[in-house]
């Protein structure tokens, strides 16, 4: 247990939070789904580190680390015992140290909207933290969610304690226990679940002093719908994820839900959806892509829980388009290691093709061809792509094929 406490500290005095968004060349890697607690799930990463190393990723988001009530991770209760249903305090170390040799950093699901009672408090509610670590009392818990403190700061989690981010005894444990995830555990990258939870200032307060190498919020709301019909301007959608990366201080990047939401409506024949009336990418992506971490699916949205998936049959071209386009990419576990090795593949190709090409988080875009059944951009100087069953290739002798699959192609100069 005590092997690898120390490890890491050298890398955490040096962190500089804002190298890597200003680098912009990140690739990430979602390593598990809603299922994953049912499978040894830090031996099984460590199993696949090199191939994650080898396949061009810079970060993996690990789930939450802690343990929990629920086996996921996200109801959390005991936040410094690292037994959890994914496995053991020495798996998880192993794993991390395995990952650093790799060169691949480690995100920390950060789950501190919310956290499970130990005992019954006031109201009758389970809103004290006794006999653990962090023995809180009810003036941690928003008095709309059954605790004595102040009332929230942003939206309710329902049916748990919502934590009340304005104490400052909580802010205090929550920033010892942030940086004993860097310095002592091994992980370098934060992902804060439920971002619309708690205010961002409290997320600028927590990454100022945590020192995350990337911090990411995943700040999901609705994304704009004229009845059952996806609106075609989600101005409205993207702004309000830009509000919340400005009130983290500009140091937090977000998930960008705005292109995940337009894009899966654009490959079923909607291809005009992918440019704005302004003529650029329509998510976040088009306007703040240095902080757009784009992706196709996730635990919630995908997996067995299936919220708002991606339609399977256009996955390739939803990551030909996120891979060649600007933003930080991410790929899902499931669609890297449980779709065939051709879809893995595939997706390695991609990721191979943008390092070569140094398409990074600002690359530009111009958008050559936007309509039902048909959509092409060039990115950058170098690269150019097309998807869509509509026939295109650019012209010039001086663009080669890199690449291409079903409905999707990539050119390169």
């Amino acid at each position: 247990m005590g092997d690898h406490d120390n490890v890491f500290d050298e890398s955490y005095e040096k962190t500089d939070t804002g190298a890597v968004i200003r680098n912009g060349r990140e690739i990430l890697f979602q390593a598990f789904s809603w299922e994953s607690h049912k499978y040894d799930w830090w031996e099984n990463l460590e199993s696949k580190v090199h191939d994650i190393a080898k396949s061009g990723f810079t970060s993996a988001w690990l789930p939450p680390p802690t343990h929990s009530i629920a086996p996921q991770g996200y109801l959390p209760q005991n936040l410094y015992s690292l037994n959890s249903s994914y496995g053991s305090e020495d798996m998880l170390k192993t794993l991390l140290l395995k990952m650093k040799q790799c060169k691949v950093r480690a995100i920390a699901d950060i789950v501190i909207n919310h956290r499970v009672g130990t005992v019954v408090g006031h109201g009758g509610m389970h809103n004290r933290f006794d006999g653990i670590l962090l023995p809180w009392n009810e003036y941690a818990v928003t008095s709309c969610s059954g605790g004595l403190g102040n009332r929230s700061t942003g939206d309710n989690f329902h049916g748990v304690p919502n934590i009340d981010h304005t104490q400052p005894f909580v802010r205090r444990d929550i920033i010892a226990w942030l940086k004993w995830l860097r310095s002592s555990v091994g992980f370098q990258d934060f992902r804060f679940d439920f971002a619309r939870g708690f205010s961002a200032k409290f997320v600028k307060e927590y990454i100022e002093a945590g020192k995350p190498m990337l911090s990411i919020g995943e700040y999901w709301d609705s994304c704009n719908y004229n009845g059952h019909d996806l609106d075609y301007n989600q101005d409205g959608h993207r702004q309000r994820i830009i509000n919340w990366i400005d009130g983290t201080g500009q140091l937090s990047a977000a998930f960008d839900f705005t292109t995940k939401g337009v894009l899966q409506e654009a490959v079923r024949r909607q291809l005009w959806r992918l440019r704005d009336c302004q003529g650029k990418p329509p998510g976040v992506m088009g306007w703040w892509p240095s902080r757009a971490v784009t992706f196709l699916d996730n635990h919630d949205t995908g997996s067995t829980q299936a919220h708002w998936p991606f339609p399977a049959n256009h996955i390739m071209e939803g990551y030909a388009y996120i891979l060649t386009h600007p933003g930080i990419p991410t790929v899902f576990y499931d669609h890297l290691y449980e779709w065939g090795d051709s879809v893995h593949d595939e997706i390695v190709r991609l990721i191979d093709i943008r390092k070569h090409q140094d398409i990074n988080s600002r690359s530009s875009v111009k958008i050559l061809e936007a309509r039902s059944d048909l959509y092409s951009a060039i990115i950058g100087e170098k690269l150019c792509m097309k998807i869509g069953d509509g026939s295109w290739c650019p012209s010039g002798t001086e663009w080669t094929l890199a690449t291409s699959g079903w409905r999707y192609a990539v050119w390169q100069k």
